[in-house]
């Protein structure tokens, strides 16, 4: 049975107001794998945290595999009754949708979550107040030549504004990105929080931070897994919850992420 770990991140920020906590569930890179009868493993351990909202940072299928939107539809359709749910597409999703054999597919996958009441944020946003705070989520979804192997072409500051627009100047801005490869773009975009995956951990990972290689074929990529912090920004890379092409894990779980932001005042 495959098997995950729930990993957790504390954040102190000056973003936050007063004692309000506020907690994300993030779920990236799940390829379709179950855990448990029906994902109830996963079901289970994100009922045990309580988030405020769940965020999907994209991939939770696999392009190559049709048959894998049925457990990712089946498991996410049960997420919207107890938590607001933003979902961001990932490259597999994205090049379902373009693919003539798929997209027909796809496009049944997201009209059914969306009737369940998941929002897709397709280079879109949306603002949300949680526990006192405003929140802006913008989901990016970039061109599948961004993911090109190994060399794909410099995603700059215009490039986003040119598909979000400019970052919001009031609330807590929050970015769901799946390719970590450009996370300086996003913090100098503006973003206060970014969240992404797609690295998978770098295979075999060396440390918190560290991994060995990206889908893209990058060695050592930058913002490979784990925290990373610019001033006040931040930026979370899942190791994502399951793996495709490659299926190897050495020094890597898979994760179920959590990030738990506090008033700085409270710090």
């Amino acid at each position: 049975m495959k098997k995950f770990r729930s990993k957790h991140y504390h954040i102190s920020t000056d973003k936050i107001k007063g004692k309000s906590v506020v907690k994300f569930a993030v779920l990236s890179d799940l390829h379709g794998i179950v855990f448990g009868n029906d994902n109830e493993d996963l079901l289970r351990s994100i009922a045990e945290e309580k988030p405020d909202v769940i965020l999907i940072a994209g991939d939770m299928v696999c392009s190559s595999n049709v048959e894998s939107l049925t457990p990712a539809e089946e498991f996410l359709a049960k997420l919207p009754d107890r938590y607001p749910v933003l979902y961001a597409l990932g490259n597999h999703e994205y090049r379902m949708f373009q693919e003539p054999l798929s997209s027909m597919e796809y496009t049944r996958y997201e009209r059914t979550l969306t009737n369940a009441g998941i929002c897709f944020l397709h280079n879109e946003h949306v603002c949300l107040r949680i526990r006192d705070n405003d929140f802006v989520f913008y989901g990016l979804e970039i061109p599948l030549e961004y993911y090109r192997k190994p060399v794909a072409p410099h995603l700059g500051i215009r490039d986003v504004d040119d598909l979000l627009g400019h970052p919001a100047r009031e609330g807590v801005r929050v970015l769901l990105a799946h390719n970590p490869v450009y996370g300086r773009t996003y913090f100098s975009w503006g973003a206060d929080f970014i969240f992404s995956g797609h690295n998978h951990g770098g295979v075999i990972r060396f440390s918190e931070n560290r991994g060995l290689i990206s889908p893209q074929f990058h060695l050592l990529p930058s913002f490979c897994c784990g925290h990373f912090q610019r001033g006040k920004k931040h930026m979370i890379v899942s190791a994502g919850l399951g793996e495709h092409t490659v299926p190897v894990r050495i020094h890597n779980p898979r994760e179920l992420v959590f990030v738990e932001l506090t008033s700085a005042d409270n710090g």
